[in-house]
């Protein structure tokens, strides 16, 4: 491992059985031993299926991560991105030690610090204080690295009113920050956290990942993010990768990576670009070609974000000179419809024959972060001749803010820009 390498994880894997009974029967250990004094391969390791939560299989046995490998250089700020149990958090388990591998080796240099849970390790009859001691000797901090940094802990954890009682009668927000506060004031050499920033309010989202961001670029620590948060992912790492059914599917980039995971499961190809079959269209006057909706500066596959000009675009093929209406109707992620367009409020109405392309601009900061769809709908101006529900599909991931600023999110679907004035009267 060369000297940049603080961190390189080789063919790992978690391999777990379902149901009732736990690793494996006494008939499973003894053949497992029969098979390792004999020096041959663990036979359960042949079975088991990849780690899909929404199908049944034919298994008892499941690989919860399987083949992981990658490598981690010193300060680098490495993303692990996917859905929920794609194995994200089995693999920080790991890497923390919390779980061993059943499969593949991890090769660290230095000391590993992890948040994996709220509260974690935390006795909840003992006082936040006693907490401090006792979740730092857990992480490896000695009593004299405690004792100097005590009063720094609990300043940042902002539990100072609070120190000096039990920790069950603290909120959850509470335990996270001081769970925090102590890990990020061990200055590990690599920090795991999962999902931290989900419980935060919006003053413990600044301070942690303002922490975050000192200690990889001023300290040159290491740090594995986990989170669900595109815009945390976006703004605090320097690289990430995809985990899908347990499996590594794809190591790059931040932006190419959640472009490749908001894609996940697409079988359309990207859900912001539809295209028809034209022998689909035999019974009418028109060829719809594609709907789609960009960035105006970029191509379809790459993700959207609030600071984007974004421009819908249907490319049509009109075979007589029947006056056309082509009507929008944007949706949220549940469903709910948002607004309607159509191109005869804009006078911009398919009246030529020949294959034409109808653009629509939408500006930036007009939606709010989420998932979005847009119905497609054809009519001469009387009755409707198309319709195509959820014609295309795209998600909205928060503009690119500086470390330290809120990342949440807001309610409703929508998010304009307006212009503010402030006016001094005399």
């Amino acid at each position: 491992m060369s000297s940049e390498i603080i961190l390189k994880v080789e063919n790992i894997g978690k391999q777990y059985r379902l149901g009732l009974v736990g690793t494996g029967t006494i008939s499973h250990d003894l053949n497992r031993w029969w098979n390792r004094i004999r020096g041959k391969e663990d036979p359960y390791l042949k079975v088991g299926e990849a780690n899909d939560r929404s199908s049944k299989g034919d298994s008892d046995y499941v690989w919860a991560i399987k083949d992981i490998n990658f490598e981690v250089k010193r300060g680098e700020v490495l993303g692990i991105i996917g859905k929920n149990g794609a194995g994200k958090s089995t693999l920080l388990k790991i890497l923390s030690r919390v779980t061993g591998p059943t499969t593949g080796q991890i090769k660290t240099k230095g000391r590993i610090a992890s948040l994996l849970e709220v509260g974690t390790g935390f006795h909840p009859e003992m006082t936040g204080r006693e907490n401090i001691y006792l979740n730092g000797a857990i992480l490896g901090m000695t009593k004299a690295e405690i004792n100097s940094k005590i009063d720094e802990i609990i300043d940042f954890s902002g539990c100072l009113r609070y120190v000096d009682t039990p920790v069950k009668r603290y909120s959850s927000g509470m335990k996270v920050r001081l769970a925090f506060a102590v890990a990020a004031h061990l200055e590990p050499d690599i920090l795991v956290v999962d999902e931290v920033l989900a419980v935060g309010d919006a003053e413990f989202q600044k301070k942690a990942i303002g922490k975050m961001q000192d200690i990889s670029h001023s300290d040159g620590r290491t740090v594995l993010f986990v989170s669900h948060n595109m815009a945390a992912v976006k703004s605090l790492c320097t690289r990430a990768i995809v985990l899908e059914h347990g499996t590594s599917v794809f190591e790059g980039g931040v932006d190419e990576a959640i472009s490749y995971y908001l894609n996940l499961d697409n079988t359309n190809g990207s859900e912001t670009l539809r295209y028809f079959k034209e022998e689909d269209f035999k019974e009418y006057s028109f060829f719809i070609q594609s709907v789609g909706i960009k960035g105006v500066s970029k191509n379809y596959e790459e993700p959207l974000t609030r600071e984007d000009h974004l421009i819908l675009e249907m490319s049509i093929t009109k075979h007589t000179t029947e006056v056309l209406v082509v009507v929008f109707r944007f949706k949220d992620g549940d469903g709910n419809i948002i607004f309607v367009t159509n191109s005869n409020d804009a006078q911009m109405n398919l009246e030529n024959e020949g294959k034409q392309l109808l653009s629509m601009h939408l500006p930036n900061f007009f939606f709010n972060e989420g998932n979005f769809s847009v119905d497609a709908m054809i009519t001469n101006g009387k009755k409707q001749l198309f319709f195509e529900p959820d014609c295309i599909q795209y998600t909205m991931l928060q503009e690119a803010k500086k470390l330290g600023d809120w990342m949440g999110k807001t309610k409703g679907a929508l998010k304009p820009k307006f212009e503010w004035l402030l006016e001094y009267e005399s």
